[in-house]
């Protein structure tokens, strides 16, 4: 390249450099870490053997034995790559069964498979509704759902978090509309409180609304066995459409559409990412498989995940660290300045905790936090190892 292309690549990238400069200021530039071991309560992070308090690996099952022997041997059968979109020549029988299974697992008519959750929400939202529709959406909803939302061109409500009065005030103000979307968070992945299902159903039902629910992080952990939001509030058929991701509790990859058959048939005809993207791999897809089997046969890892939860944030409420108003095993850490919860992580990484700082944008300005994420595979000791470090940081940084 010569002296002046270099000069006019240079200028034209300059602003990403000035931007890049400014987050550093703000302290809100991520670096990212690097793990050298498989999943675990223990794992290897940037060469140290750290306590892992950062993976959404909520049962253990990303480093299972029977799920690592089911992909090998799907792998065997059926090769490493899909090779076609599922609409060509994608669709294996593998992926047939594990959408039949998840169907009858949250206990609706039929499910669809895709890439990832983020994707789910993709194809589903901009399937369902467009321009002169309008879209209900809580205004913590993960940005799958905020993306999903701006590519439909429907017209997008923001409604107060977990507010069904200001829920039911804008379906009332927004009429009238041709058709209308409710979507929410099940559980919310960075405060770890549970949606008011109950209250919003009975608003989509009197308004006529379709109701959308992911459930990315209560599959594995809310209901019998972990069947998720909708079954732990007792509401099935009630609930449209139920989005989820198998990358959590399940240990794998990929995501689902689960919910009445007519919506899962007509995604198989316009889910952009099913039209448009190749299929899951056989050896994801078998590990999900096995993943479903383990979750049938026994409720205890869902169970000692719970008890892990109830024993970690008792503690630390006695220590006095203030933890928002999470329901889950999500336990958000609230430090509120992104300087503090960097410095945070950092100092517990030197006594070997691996919890990453959370801020802006993921959070709202002045929100930062530790999020600590609870798993079952953390034995009692693993988590006194933990409390202690988090004792000994917060009282050097003064937060308690």
């Amino acid at each position: 390249m010569s002296g002046e292309m270099q000069i006019k690549t240079d200028e034209k990238l300059r602003f990403l450099e000035e931007e890049m400069a400014a987050l550093r200021e703000a302290n809100l530039y991520v670096h990212i870490r690097t793990i050298s071991s498989p999943q675990g309560a223990w794992i290897e992070v940037d060469g140290r053997r750290v306590l892992n308090f950062c993976s959404n690996n909520y049962l253990g099952l990303a480093n299972h034995p029977r799920m690592k022997q089911a992909a090998k041997e799907a792998v065997d059968r059926y090769g490493v790559g899909p090779a076609a979109v599922r609409t060509i020549a994608g669709t294996l029988d593998l992926h047939l069964e594990l959408e039949r299974r998840i169907a009858a697992f949250k206990g609706v008519e039929a499910a669809i498979t895709f890439q990832s959750g983020f994707n789910a929400n993709l194809a589903t939202i901009p399937a369902l509704v467009g321009e002169g529709d309008v879209i209900f959406s809580d205004e913590l909803n993960h940005a799958s759902i905020i993306d999903g939302s701006r590519l439909s061109r429907a017209k997008i409500v923001r409604y107060p978090h977990n507010d069904p009065e200001g829920l039911e005030e804008a379906v009332r103000r927004e009429q009238p509309f041709r058709r209308g979307l409710v979507v929410t968070d099940g559980v919310f992945s960075m405060d770890g409180d549970i949606a008011p299902l109950p209250a919003i159903v009975e608003i989509a039902e009197r308004w006529g609304l379709l109701l959308m629910v992911d459930d990315a992080h209560g599959e594995g952990v809310l209901g019998r066995g972990g069947r998720g939001i909708v079954d732990h509030f007792g509401l099935h058929g009630r609930v449209d459409i139920e989005v989820g991701t198998m990358s959590k509790a399940f240990g794998v990859v990929g995501g689902y559409v689960a919910g009445r058959r007519q919506i899962v048939e007509w995604l198989r005809q316009r889910g952009r990412p099913f039209l448009f993207s190749s299929a899951m791999t056989a050896a994801d897809t078998a590990a999900c498989l096995a993943a479903l089997d383990l979750l049938e046969e026994s409720t205890e890892l869902v169970d000692r995940l719970w008890g892990n939860t109830r024993f970690f944030k008792e503690e630390m409420r006695r220590l006095g660290f203030d933890l928002g108003r999470s329901e889950t095993p999500i336990t958000p850490v609230m430090l509120y300045e992104a300087s503090t919860a960097q410095e945070f992580s950092r100092r517990l990484f030197e006594e070997g905790v691996f919890a990453m700082a959370i801020a802006y944008p993921t959070v709202p300005k002045g929100k930062a936090r530790i999020r600590v994420m609870l798993s079952a595979t953390h034995s009692r000791d693993d988590l006194q190892f933990g409390l202690s470090a988090f004792e000994k940081v917060g009282k050097e940084l003064g937060v308690i």
